[in-house]
């Protein structure tokens, strides 16, 4: 362990199997009750935060025509993306590091070196010879100036052209905005009208048919009431209160007391038939008695 460490070579990396692969022990799995026991424990975690996320305040709905935005409000802005920008560099370091410098080549000298001198107005005389020069410059001068001049006299000119053409551009742009302000005015004044129109014949037909309706109601319930009466009181929801009184009240109670007074009396009857009979029969049997004794004497 202590030794070097070789990398990218896989005669050392003890992660590679050598020889034969039969006899290698197999690692037990993992126990089938822990891992349901992890995705218990697993599940009733993510329950508890679904719950914990339902419970806490969430930002109302949007109204309509507008969505919620996720928004930074921390002090420095961090720019987010969905994937980590990554970026390989490598490094490589100076092979000649070490060498000194490449001294400076210097080609060797050949020929030979040879000088004239000149003497003072052997070459030019400046005074004469300058002149052309001269010339040429204050001439080019002098033509730069004129090209200078009218072209600030052509721009003066452009500019003054801009400018009446860009008056002449606001007034037209004015007059436009106030026609389509004029015809926007005409539009709205137009609809404004219509809807006027249109609500007063909206109106109309609604009192023609309100009076419609009324008429037709009225022609409809003029024989529609005395009908509704007539067949109310013929099926007895309208009534004479002395007469349903008596016929309620009064004929019950009589009928009552008759049938009490048929009753007594024929109670009455029944009671003096039977004491007739036995009378009748108290009497018979005693006339009897008598004759009895008469024939045997």
């Amino acid at each position: 362990e202590k030794g070097p460490v070789r990398y990218a070579n896989l005669m050392y990396d003890r992660r590679v199997v050598r020889g034969n692969t039969y006899a290698l022990q197999v690692l037990p799995g993992p126990d089938p009750l822990e891992i349901q026991r992890q995705r218990e424990a697993r599940r009733r975690a993510l329950s508890r935060k679904r719950a914990k996320e339902q419970m806490q305040p969430r930002t109302p709905e949007p109204v309509e025509g507008r969505e919620h935005v996720h928004v930074q409000t921390e002090l420095y802005l961090e720019e987010i993306r969905d994937r980590i920008i990554e970026v390989d560099v490598e490094c490589q370091t100076d092979a000649f590091l070490d060498r000194p410098p490449t001294p400076l080549f210097i080609p060797a000298k050949t020929g030979r070196d040879v000088d004239t001198q000149i003497e003072e107005g052997e070459l030019f005389d400046f005074d004469i010879e300058v002149k052309p020069m001269l010339e040429v410059l204050i001439g080019k001068t002098i033509e730069q100036s004129l090209l200078e001049v009218m072209e600030e006299e052509e721009l003066a000119n452009l500019q003054a052209h801009q400018r009446a053409y860009g008056e002449l551009r606001n007034a037209e742009l004015a007059e436009v905005q106030r026609l389509e302000e004029q015809e926007r005015r005409y539009s709205e004044e137009k609809e404004r009208r219509k809807r006027q129109r249109m609500e007063m014949l909206k109106k109309q037909k609604e009192t023609t048919e309100k009076i419609a309706a009324r008429a037709f109601a009225q022609r409809y319930l003029a024989d529609l009431i005395p009908s509704v009466f007539n067949n109310l009181r013929e099926s007895g929801y309208f009534y004479d209160p002395i007469e349903r009184d008596i016929e309620t009240e009064f004929l019950p109670w009589l009928m009552t007391e008759v049938e009490g007074a048929l009753e007594k009396k024929v109670l009455g009857r029944t009671v003096l038939d039977s004491l007739i009979c036995t009378v009748v029969g108290k009497r018979l049997d005693a006339f009897n008695h008598k004759q009895l004794p008469d024939q045997t004497e």
